[in-house]
């Protein structure tokens, strides 16, 4: 904006020199005029009174010649300028400044002709004589019968050219003087122009640096004062209308960051425009890999490209599910819809990504679970309408043999209760139908207890029980479900240790990397012991390793699945140690205070 200022001053300065020169030429003009006007009239009057007081002679050849030449030689002294005598056919009898003798007529000149027609005349015209611009003023003169002519009288014009140019330095001073207050005068007028311009313009130029917040600080009642209001009025309007644009843009952002589902948007021409947080873990990406580039990067996932591709070819509605290998498998259900812009242009496929595999997982258990379930009902039901049938039939006489069947039909009838308990508790826990009743638990007393309930079958295969249980020890903690995961532990390790072997419980205290106190229990036994491979899969539902061993013993295969949740109810972990033929342990961590 500066150089803005400095030319509107320089025009501004520009046109008043312009002006001021104008003023001074025209004033030189008029002063010249006047000047030679004054002397015009001075010089007539001058004739006027010579013609009245001069001692006019006859024009008698030679004499009156040298007597007019010599009188007029004498008047140019008292005048101070040039007299000459015409006579009334122009000729030339007596000059201040030369021979008349030797002078033209002087009939066509200007200040004669002009004096004849009008009283007098002037003119002026450089002088071939005295080499200088010269003012002639005739006028014609009648003195009776001596003398009837012109008397002129001429002066040299360079006093008043002297005149002019004193009067253009005086005036080339003022005007010097004026054109710097001018100057200034311009300067200022221009600065309170362009200033409130360049303020205008830094704002603008904040605006368009998306700086919204810029105003215009201006109390102006002017066109520029609105032109403030209205660059004031377009930046409130920009504020708010990018502030609304942030927001949606906020809300869409978090809305997109924080879905379970994945996002992936694909233009017309293939390439990835958006991808959600979902969507990258799902395929394990960043979006710094694939914003912008095709779908083709994601060639490791065969199906899904294929898809893509289809979708964006065949632009219509997808829902197929799709299995991914990241090494793990992965299955992902894809529901895709074409977008179509102004005047149905296809912009490109939108893609919703939703992991199912565990879904799926869930229906798989779900159906194993209910084949499990009538497998190991069928088993006892089976039992009880066999031996039941056969009493019925009369086929048994013998009193201890109807005694025997009896017997397995209440056995097997216990077993079928103990299996629908499980399976009833089991799902219990996996809908969180069962609260949790947290409170603090003596785990000296409470392990005395549940040992005192597991003595009597061990007492019947000698089976040695021991415990090691700090006296001050305390764990908050359901007590119902802790008892429950007590006996089911300490109930297999006395199923599964042969006569006379040893079933240990031990608890103790300690803190974990964070520094949390915990509580371990560990069940440690003598038995037949868990194979490696077996070992992983020992908690899921209905798991047995020695299925025949495993009915044996009167064990549902509920047990272990049960236990395991009930850890995870009270925010804990469990494993086991097993040697085949050696024995296992199974320890459980559990935290001595719940949040």
């Amino acid at each position: 904006m500066r150089p803005f200022r400095i030319r509107l001053t320089l025009i501004l300065m520009i046109m008043i020199g312009i002006s001021m020169v104008g003023a001074g030429i025209t004033m030189a003009q008029v002063f010249k005029k006047s000047h030679i006007s004054a002397l015009e009239e001075n010089m007539i009057r001058e004739i006027k009174l010579l013609s009245r007081t001069f001692d006019f002679r006859p024009d008698d050849g030679e004499s009156a010649m040298t007597y007019y030449t010599q009188q007029s030689r004498d008047l140019a002294a008292l005048t101070d300028s040039r007299v000459t005598f015409i006579a009334k056919d122009g000729t030339v009898i007596g000059d201040s400044e030369s021979d008349p003798k030797h002078m033209d007529n002087h009939s066509k000149r200007e200040e004669i002709v002009d004096a004849v027609q009008k009283g007098s005349g002037y003119a002026i015209r450089y002088s071939s004589t005295l080499k200088e611009d010269m003012l002639y003023v005739a006028v014609p003169v009648i003195s009776g019968g001596n003398y009837d002519g012109f008397i002129r009288l001429s002066v040299s014009l360079a006093s008043v050219d002297e005149g002019v140019r004193k009067g253009w330095t005086l005036m080339a001073g003022g005007l010097a003087i004026l054109f710097a207050v001018a100057a200034l005068v311009s300067y200022r007028v221009a600065a309170g122009l362009t200033s409130p311009l360049e303020k205008i313009t830094r704002v603008a130029g904040r605006i368009t640096r998306l700086e919204y917040d810029a105003r215009v600080n201006m109390q102006r009642k002017d066109e520029i004062g609105e032109l403030a209001k209205a660059i004031n009025g377009m930046a409130d309007s920009l504020q708010n209308q990018l502030q609304t644009i942030r927001d949606n843009e906020d809300l869409l952002q978090s809305v997109l960051d924080n879905m379970t589902s994945g996002i992936l948007l694909v233009d017309a021409e293939g390439s990835i425009a958006l991808i959600n947080p979902a969507a990258e873990k799902m395929l394990h990406v960043t979006s710094g890999q694939l914003s912008g580039r095709s779908f083709h990067e994601l060639k490791q996932y065969y199906e899904l490209t294929r898809l893509i591709k289809d979708g964006i070819t065949e632009r219509e509605v997808i829902h197929q599910e799709r299995i991914l290998y990241q090494p793990e498998e992965t299955i992902l259900r894809l529901d895709g819809v074409p977008m179509f812009g102004d005047e149905q242009s296809f912009k490109g496929m939108l893609f919703l990504l939703q992991d199912v595999t565990a879904i799926r997982r869930l229906e798989n258990m779900r159906s194993e679970f209910v084949a499990n379930v009538s497998h190991e009902l069928k088993t006892p039901v089976a039992a009880v309408k066999g031996f039941a049938e056969t009493l019925l039939g009369g086929g048994v006489k013998d009193e201890e043999t109807a005694r025997s069947f009896l017997q397995i039909i209440y056995d097997e009838s216990e077993r079928l209760n103990r299996l629908i308990s499980d399976i009833l508790d089991l799902s219990k826990i996996e809908s969180k139908r069962s609260p949790m009743d947290y409170a603090p638990v003596h785990l000296a007393s409470f392990c005395a207890s549940i040992m005192d309930t597991i003595s009597t079958v061990a007492k019947k295969k000698k089976i040695t029980l021991t415990s090691d249980i700090p006296e001050e020890l305390f764990v908050e903690a359901d007590e119902d479900k802790l008892r429950q995961i007590l006996i089911n532990l300490l109930s297999n390790a006395v199923s599964y240790t042969q006569d006379g072997g040893k079933v240990e419980l031990t608890v103790q205290d300690r803190q974990d990397a964070e520094g949390a106190e915990k509580v371990l229990i560990k069940i440690v036994d003598t038995g037949i012991g868990i194979p490696k491979k077996d070992q992983p899969r020992i908690f899921e539902r209905f798991y047995r390793v020695d299925k025949g061993r495993s009915r044996s013993s009167g064990g549902t295969g509920l047990g272990l699945s049960i236990v395991k949740h009930l850890v995870e109810q009270h925010h804990g972990e469990i494993s086991v140690e097993s040697e085949l033929g050696l024995g296992t342990t199974f320890t459980v961590e559990l935290p001595m205070l719940q949040e």
